[in-house]
């Protein structure tokens, strides 16, 4: 990946590590999933709507291209959010959080039913094997039970996760950022706006929750998401979600670093481990153009029979096929 892209990258693994924590402070108030939900959408669609509606057509996008972004808003927010949300209640972050991070293996799983063509290649599988590896040892220590509603709410958290982006790189790649998103927060706010109100908290939450919730919808939800389908636009679908990987090390470096929380030997080498899966999982064959998914701001993509690419024909390294 670029420079770019490794920052859009690492920017991901915090503001994505840290939900789970945020999500667990809320539902433990105790908050309704419905309340959680409709809190980080409505303060997410508030901060992002003024500005996809300054750069205009936002109507017209909307016509027009609103199947998808139907699909979009639900198979990524409306459904996995109240689902993770939900299962919080009854998980540990840990365990949530080791679960979420098989949405890279899911991904390269789905990509096959969207057309996608690109062979993984030796490298790539070993980054994936040894990203899986390393948040095994970093959370399966601190794993608690759950039942098995729970565990069925994450795994439709995971699908959702994994097939979003897809639908995103497939079918509103020249849709900017912003008017994609905004809409979609707009409207999992509005679904989930009668439920939030009929379990409105009879008392005013703490200061710590109301942080929460705010740290939820400002920073997890509309700066996220805008570095979320930038780092689509560089990396493509399936490497922008290796990302997962690295949130529940983010997780345990939080603790250490706030909440003097011991670093094992075994949080080393799980970091280690997630660090050297996620720059084998997101390489790019040697020579391999880039090939822009939801359109290029420089806007010189090209078609061809495999998709979109810029430049010339690359040359296959050792039978690795382009890179996005």
């Amino acid at each position: 990946m670029t420079a770019r892209g490794w920052f859009l990258f690492s920017l991901m693994g915090v503001v994505w590590g840290i939900p789970y924590l945020l999500i667990k402070v809320a539902v433990d108030a105790p908050l309704s999933p419905s309340m959680v939900v409709f809190t980080r959408c409505a303060l997410g669609a508030a901060l992002l709507l003024p500005f996809a509606i300054r750069q205009g057509g936002l109507p017209a996008t909307v016509r027009t291209h609103w199947r998808p972004m139907l699909a979009f808003a639900c198979i990524e927010i409306i459904g996995p959010w109240w689902t993770l949300t939900d299962a919080e209640r009854h998980l540990s972050s840990s365990t949530a959080g080791l679960l979420i991070a098989g949405v890279p293996i899911v991904g390269v799983a789905l990509a096959r039913f969207f057309g996608e063509t690109e062979r993984l290649g030796v490298r790539r599988v070993v980054g994936l094997g040894l990203g899986l590896a390393g948040v095994g040892v970093l959370t399966i220590p601190h794993l608690t039970g759950g039942d098995a509603r729970s565990l069925a709410e994450v795994l439709i958290t995971v699908i959702g996760y994994a097939t979003a982006p897809l639908i995103a790189a497939r079918y509103l790649k020249n849709i900017p950022t912003l008017q994609l998103i905004a809409p979609c927060l707009a409207l999992a706010a509005l679904v989930y706006a009668p439920a939030a109100a009929m379990t409105w908290p009879s008392e005013m939450p703490s200061p710590s929750v109301l942080a929460a919730l705010a740290t939820l919808g400002v920073v997890c939800t509309a700066v996220a998401f805008v570095a979320f389908l930038e780092l689509i636009k560089e990396a493509g679908p399936t490497r922008a979600t290796v990302f997962t990987y690295v949130n529940p090390a983010v997780a345990v470096a939080a603790g250490a670093i706030f909440l003097s929380e011991p670093l094992t030997p075994a949080i080393v080498a799980a970091f280690t481990l997630i660090l050297a899966g996620s720059v084998l999982a997101t390489a790019s064959g040697q020579g391999a153009a880039t090939r822009p998914v939801l359109g290029h701001p420089e806007g010189e993509a090209v078609h061809s029979d495999s998709g979109l690419r810029r430049g010339p024909e690359p040359r296959p390294d050792r039978g690795e096929a382009r890179a996005r």
